[in-house]
């Protein structure tokens, strides 16, 4: 059975210890939802943003994120990452966000993909909530990661129609 891996026996949290850990190439895929009114997406639309294109700040602010996301979760390790790619794409209800994160390290960018998507999600917010506070980011979940020894994950199908 799987364990927390970020206690020690005693129960102290710790940061994982990766020294042993072989460098292999690993990467990792999430993605997000900013549920907004048509009015909203009208505008986002049309770019009738004073602060600018909401779409291509928040894919900067997911790839800039992302590099400083040891800073944002205490015990993630510091990685070397060598691609990042954000998209968001206006949707009929809103923005969908979703991040592919790679390095080559003895531990995996989960963390990376979702900060990045987080991020740009609240970005999105951030940029149009003059036109309405009441916009929901949701959905915000890991949806494929590759390498590493705890192997590869996809998300299922049916968890992507439920949720997206």
């Amino acid at each position: 059975m799987a364990k927390l891996s970020h206690y020690t026996p005693k129960g102290e949290v710790r940061m994982v210890d990766v020294s042993e850990k072989a460098v292999t190439t690993r990467t990792a895929a999430a993605r997000g939802f900013v549920r907004m009114k048509p009015r909203v997406v009208s505008a986002v639309r049309r770019l009738k943003n004073p602060k600018g294109n909401p779409l291509e700040v928040a894919r900067i602010a997911g790839i800039a994120a992302a590099k400083k996301t040891a800073e944002w979760i205490p015990l993630c390790h510091p990685l070397p990452l060598t691609h990042i790619d954000v998209t968001a794409r206006l949707c009929q209800n809103g923005v969908e966000v979703r991040s592919t994160v790679t390095t080559a390290a003895q531990t995996g960018v989960e963390m990376e993909a979702l900060v990045a998507v987080t991020a740009a999600a609240l970005t999105v917010y951030d940029m149009c909530k003059a036109l309405d506070k009441g916009m929901e980011i949701t959905n915000i979940v890991l949806t494929e990661k590759t390498g590493g020894k705890s192997g590869d994950f996809r998300r299922g199908k049916a968890a992507e129609r439920r949720t997206g």
